[in-house]
């Protein structure tokens, strides 16, 4: 998967695309990351990639030729990327469904606005496609392209030790994820759960699912109404501890 990250920060992203799990995709070669700084390319003297807005408003508007430039220095042969995505609070909100879309993709461009937005010509000259991570406001697009990259590159083949660990994440499995612990085995008089110091791999995934389903319950319903929908294809271990799980919360399976 190649990034193109089309900013007027392009050092922001530098540290990104070298530490963790994106470093070490990236060091692979399953992933890279292209910052393009958008005011190499303006024509203005000053290098000016911004303006006041048309019919007044407050803040600055980034000028459409600056961006139409890059990316025509860019993709010089024609041929757009797979996606060009505009991070911006009105655009998609972004999602595990959505992730895992795009995880599918080759060539993916992110284009960075800043003050008010980005000259809505750019949008519909190139179709970009606007992408929110939520219901919040940002200084630039910056962050919000890395939250995309960080979250898409997750599901990419060979860029977690096991494949498989992505969709068994919260959020990916229809469940949040149980309770975590590690050495010490007692803090402070806190101790580790017994069942997870005590070798019986059967158990502690029952207490693990378990513990999924009430977490789940407590702090995100919406999901455990979703993952009750279609459990169909539980195993049947967990199935029992499914139906024991519905009798004592008194839950609607069809709801």
């Amino acid at each position: 998967m190649k990034y193109d990250v089309f900013t007027l920060f392009p050092d922001i992203l530098g540290s990104f695309k070298e530490y963790s799990i994106i470093g070490r995709g990236c060091d692979r070669g399953i992933i890279s990351i292209n910052p393009i700084d958008i005011r190499v390319y303006t024509e203005d003297k000053h290098k000016r990639v911004d303006d006041y807005p048309y019919g007044g408003g407050h803040g600055m508007v980034m000028q459409v030729e600056p961006i139409s430039n890059a990316l025509e220095a860019t993709y010089t042969n024609g041929k757009m990327p797979d996606k060009l995505l505009y991070m911006s609070a009105k655009g998609r909100k972004m999602d595990a469904d959505y992730c895992k879309e795009l995880s599918h993709l080759d060539n993916i461009a992110l284009l960075c606005g800043h003050y008010e937005g980005v000259d809505e010509r750019v949008i519909k000259r190139y179709d970009f496609e606007e992408v929110s991570i939520g219901d919040y406001i940002l200084t630039g697009g910056e962050v919000a392209a890395m939250v995309l990259i960080e979250a898409v590159s997750r599901l990419i083949d060979g860029m977690l030790a096991n494949n498989e660990a992505a969709f068994e994440e919260s959020i990916y499995s229809g469940l949040l994820e149980p309770p975590s612990y590690t050495r010490p085995e007692i803090f402070k008089g806190d101790k580790v759960p017994d069942i997870l110091l005590s070798g019986n791999h059967a158990k502690i995934e029952e207490w693990k699912f378990k513990n999924s389903l009430e977490l789940t319950l407590q702090k995100r319903p919406d999901l455990l109404n979703l993952f009750l929908a279609g459990s169909d294809s539980l195993d049947k271990r967990r199935r029992k501890i499914l139906e024991e799980f519905i009798i004592e919360n008194n839950l609607d399976i069809d709801k």
